[in-house]
């Protein structure tokens, strides 16, 4: 075993971090066998790649690299877990003195199974409640006005708001333009009228997600849906605008990322909360956020379960929705939901089938941003089903306008194909002559990669890309701050309000062209002009990263595949890169590569997702 963990750091595949981690535990647990050692080593790997633990029976991913190759072999996962289970730095989960913890074939950091456990629990008291007092006239009035049943989509919408009004835990999912964001806008109204009807008081609802630039949009997003909303004046009034980030919200202490004012015995003060793009939450983040909310308070959780998950631990959202994919009931909460409202819901099959999560969760299926015989939505579709060849064939065919498939980058080049569609694409933005009309053009285009190093990632296609701008006249680089440079914000800063995914424009001063400016759009349409040297830490812009692009919607997108499938080019990935366009995506690259992705999904190893639905 000692000479598996020297040919896994020869390989890459284990990091000295992960070596030292391992040896320290075993010290400290006076048990330094090499098989103990090993599994410390790579459960710390696994977390530090998104997994919340080491599934025992999957280890030998760990031992194989990006080409394939297995570089060493693991041992047997049953005898493994026996031999770990005598170890006295080992414990059963309700052992709290060790430092790792094996249930099954499951290890854990004690300190990511405490998470898990701990929101698995939060999560359980909110799904089995059920709410009392729900006025069901006054329900049954409201979905008529905002939810007219004029369409299976649409009553779709009307029963994801009949469940957010009946739970205290509800799961709103769907991909770009099934309307989530106009569903939960009448759901709070629904809430207000509730509240205002029982008891006349209004309730206290609060918006986060889990960056700035998410929050920004579930701000903007909010504003434009309350203002059609079908309903008294006062109760849009009584309906937040303002979102922020989990971060900010939970209010961390000075000096420490990970402890906040806010936690369970100092609750969050609301009645809802609303959590957008949950997709991109990480467990521990997501334990401390529920484990900050009152007891009497909603949760509401909206997102796109097949896009990427969180860039740290787990895969929340994924775990919490399951496999279902229609919306289905027990029978005894369609009953409730019928005496309620007076409508059939869909039940499940199953008869045997007891109340619990799924029952709080609705999966939209419509979207709206797509016409007829759109592309992206059929490639979408097929990439979510998994089907390689169906969307490869619909990505090479010529049926579609809105979707093609072109020559890859080269190696230190951008190749041909993908120089013209950027010269095209950015020609607008650079040709805008007021920082405004920059900003809104900058969102018509954007060069998306799967990598952020490497031949074919963000840092290499950056400086390509100004250079090929520069040689085709639309663009001057002269220095760091030169005019029209888009700029990417990589991390919060809370005193100058600019958070991890805002960007921002570079043009000269009005008074004095000598001094640049970098110009932001805020939620509410208004602009910020900021020196260069208040920025926090950023980066240049033409190239983003697909994690970076969640939650952000461009005109048209031109997505960078690798030259060989690699461990980050998942199925998640790609879905993520072709809904980010409202009108066109080119995929620049091989389609054997495309095929690999759309072959492979994204598996992080949780007990959660057992815990929740069995």
């Amino acid at each position: 075993m000692a000479d598996v963990i020297a040919l896994l750091r020869e390989a890459h595949l284990l990091s000295m971090l992960d070596e030292q981690v391992a040896r320290g535990l075993t010290r400290l647990g006076a048990d330094e066998r090499p098989e103990v050692v090993l599994a410390a080593a790579i459960t710390s790997r696994a977390t530090r790649q998104g997994h919340v633990c080491l599934d025992l029976a999957r280890a030998s991913s760990f031992a194989t690299d990006e080409a394939g190759t297995t570089h060493a072999v693991m041992p047997e996962a049953k005898a493994w877990s026996e031999l770990l289970r005598s170890s006295t730095l080992v414990g059963a989960p309700d052992d709290v003195t060790t430092p790792l913890v094996l249930t099954g074939e499951r290890l854990y950091l004690r300190r990511y199974f405490s998470y898990e456990k701990r929101l698995a629990e939060c999560l359980k008291r909110r799904i089995d409640h059920v709410e009392s007092g729900v006025d069901g006239p006054l329900l049954k009035a409201g979905l008529d006005r905002l939810f007219p049943r004029v369409s299976e989509a649409r009553d779709i919408q009307r029963l994801a708001a009949m469940v957010a009004v009946a739970r205290r835990f509800c799961i709103i999912s769907g991909g770009p333009g099934t309307g989530k964001t106009t569903t939960v806008v009448k759901i709070l109204a629904l809430l207000q009228e509730q509240s205002l009807r029982a008891n006349q008081k209004k309730l206290h609802i609060m918006l986060v997600a889990p960056t700035g630039k998410a929050a920004a949009r579930l701000s903007e997003s909010i504003l434009d849906a309350r203002a059609g909303l079908a309903c008294d004046a006062q109760i849009k009034e009584l309906i937040p605008d303002e979102a922020t980030t989990i971060h900010r919200r939970l209010s961390p202490i000075a000096g420490s990322p990970t402890r906040f004012r806010h936690h369970e015995d100092n609750p969050l003060p609301c009645d809802v909360l609303l959590v957008d793009e949950a997709s991109m939450v990480d467990l521990p983040l997501m334990t401390r956020l529920v484990e900050a909310l009152p007891a009497h308070a909603r949760l509401i959780l909206l997102g796109d379960r097949n896009q990427l998950a969180s860039v740290e631990t787990g895969a929340i959202l994924g775990d919490l929705c399951g496999t279902a994919t229609e919306p289905s009931f027990s029978a005894a909460f369609a009953r409730q939901l019928h005496e309620l409202v007076g409508e059939e819901v869909p039940t499940r099959s199953d008869a045997a089938a007891t109340p619990g999560v799924s029952d709080c969760v609705v999966q939209l299926q419509k979207s709206w941003r797509y016409g007829e015989g759109s592309g992206i939505e059929a490639l979408a579709r097929a990439i979510n089903a998994g089907d390689d060849e169906v969307a490869a064939a619909i990505l090479s065919s010529k049926q579609y306008a809105d979707v093609s498939l072109k020559g890859g980058a080269k190696d230190k080049s951008l190749g041909v194909e993908l120089r013209v569609d950027a010269m095209r694409g950015y020609r607008p933005f650079l040709a805008a002559t007021t920082p405004r009309a920059a900003s809104d053009a900058l969102g018509g285009y954007r060069v998306l990669c799967a990598h952020r190093t490497g031949p074919f990632g963000v840092e290499v296609l950056n400086p390509l890309l100004e250079t090929a701008l520069e040689e085709e006249g639309l663009l001057r680089v002269n220095g760091r701050w030169y005019s029209h440079r888009p700029v990417l914000v990589v991390e919060n800063d809370y005193s100058v309000l600019l958070y991890n995914g805002d960007v921002g424009v570079v043009f000269p001063d009005e008074e004095d062209p000598r001094v640049s400016r970098v110009h932001f759009v805020t939620a509410d349409k208004k602009e910020r002009r900021l020196a260069p040297s208040r920025l926090p830490r950023h980066e240049t812009v033409f190239a983003m990263t697909v994690h970076k692009a969640q939650g952000s919607e461009f005109d048209e997108v031109a997505v960078v595949l690798p030259d060989s499938a690699t461990k980050v080019l998942t199925r998640e990935l790609v879905y993520t890169a072709v809904t980010r366009p409202r009108k066109r995506v080119a995929i620049f690259g091989s389609i054997d590569v495309f095929r690999e992705a759309v072959r492979r999904p994204i598996e992080r190893a949780s007990g959660l997702k057992e815990r929740l639905w069995g």
